[in-house]
């Protein structure tokens, strides 16, 4: 049977937006108060999944959020009219207003941590929504999270959900930006890599000093336990402190992995040594552990090209490629990085470059667009079609959105109440195009 990794990339949501809601992510503070265009960032997206679907990989789309979440705002004491609800808010509390029009789950790399079926115990899929809880904004979409990839991945034979972590620091969990899988093959038994940035519940453990740990070791475990993970499958790595005071807020800002392969800086972790031993002992397969030396990318020039928030993706020649944003190749460190890594003796081939400007700015790269499921052709068969791309999707889905999208966008904007119906309108119609039922509040 045939098996390969397919990607589900976030479809920006119409209130993009740069409210700088993200401590901790250097992109979007820098950025804060900028004007967004959703149009432009949506475009862009859709535009970088045809191209890997033109490539010969599997691409699907997974749909936003509602935004604004007036659900959210009702539930902390505001009420009245939808646009009296988004009137006051704007009002008296903003800040919280901007954390409920965020449109933050295009990461669909934060969207949920997922087990493919050749290493779980009952051979299913298994999916856990990341609870997200070290931020407000995203704190308020595991729900949703949970319906689309239901409705997305929808045949319980092949297909089993998980509800999301408790609502507490200790089980921190923001998905598989902070989770690759390292195998063979995509059809053959591998090692999931757990990255964690504290272990919660010790009050001794390292932890960073100036930004928050956002995934715990606790959560890592306990998402390994429910997706029926064998300890021989399983690698727990802590992310070293240092970096993620230094804007690393999740692994996959500082490192990435593609079956053989794991693409990691100098800096990336604590006690690589002994954990890479582990991964070898672990996967007895022929591996590649590329690191980047800080004396050729500072941790600084790769926080702001995100040169490890790139895909590396295997192409149907049997090469593997990374995907990877303008930045990088305006990088002059990065860019000269990336051209020597050709001439290496690895599996990486050739480095394409898309422009995703509009979510950089944001403070997220390609490989934070992305939601990364290995499965076999079964598997596919019993994916929700109408989330696949195709040429017909993606001609549909760019009518749709110079439809219903602005091409300008401010956080004063978010106080419109002619936002609430645009956005409405627009999900309800995308609902119906990608047949997911009612995944929305406001369709229940």
């Amino acid at each position: 049977m045939k098996h390969f990794e397919a990607n589900f990339d976030g479809l920006v949501g119409p209130t993009h937006n740069y409210a700088g809601l993200s401590f901790g992510n250097v992109a979007s503070q820098n950025n804060a108060a900028l004007i967004s265009n959703p149009k432009a960032a949506a475009k862009q997206g859709l535009q970088k999944a045809k191209a890997l679907a033109d490539l010969g990989l599997i691409q699907g789309i997974l749909a936003p959020q509602e935004r604004p979440d007036l659900y959210t705002l009702r539930r902390i004491g505001f009420s009245g009219t939808d646009a009296n609800v988004l009137q006051q808010a704007a009002l008296k509390t903003p800040a919280l207003l901007n954390a409920c029009c965020s449109a933050s789950s295009m990461w669909t790399a934060n969207a949920a941590t997922v087990s493919p079926s050749a290493d779980t115990r009952d051979g299913k899929l298994h999916f856990t929504p990341a609870n997200l809880v070290d931020k407000l904004h995203r704190s308020i979409e595991p729900i949703t999270t949970g319906r689309i990839l239901t409705a997305t991945f929808n045949d319980p034979h092949y297909f089993h959900h998980h509800n999301h972590l408790p609502e507490h620091n200790s089980f921190g969990d923001e998905g598989a930006a902070n989770h690759t899988r390292l195998c063979k093959e995509y059809g053959h038994a591998g090692v999931e890599l757990f990255v964690y940035g504290q272990e919660a519940t010790n009050p001794n453990a390292l932890k960073p000093k100036k930004y928050p740990a956002r995934q715990t070791l606790e959560a890592s475990m306990a998402v390994a336990r429910l997706h029926q993970l064998d300890d021989e499958n399983c690698v727990f790595i802590q992310q070293n402190p240092e970096v993620i005071d230094q804007g690393v807020f999740h692994n996959d800002v500082i490192a990435v992995g593609n079956q053989n392969v794991l693409f990691y800086h100098e800096q990336a972790f604590l006690n690589t040594n002994n954990k890479l031993d582990e991964i070898r002992r672990k996967l007895d397969s022929e591996l590649y552990f590329i690191e980047v030396p800080t004396a050729q990318v500072s941790i600084n020039d790769a926080v702001k090209s995100y040169l490890f928030n790139t895909q590396i993706v295997t192409l149907p020649s049997g090469d593997m490629a990374i995907i990877a944003p303008t930045d990088c190749q305006e990088n002059p460190a990065v860019n000269a990085y990336l051209n020597e890594l050709l001439t290496l003796n690895t599996p990486i081939k050739q480095v394409k470059y898309f422009d995703v400007k509009q979510s950089m700015q944001n403070g997220g790269g390609p490989a934070c667009l992305r939601l990364r499921v290995a499965m076999n052709q079964d598997e596919l068969a019993a994916v929700n079609q109408h989330t696949l791309l195709t040429d017909a999707l993606f001609n549909r889905l760019n009518i749709w959105v110079d439809k219903h999208y602005r091409d300008r966008l401010s956080t004063q904007d978010l106080a419109d109440p002619q936002l609430i119906i645009e956005s409405r309108t627009a999900l309800d119609e995308l609902s119906q195009i990608m047949k997911l039922g009612s995944v929305y509040q406001f369709q229940r």
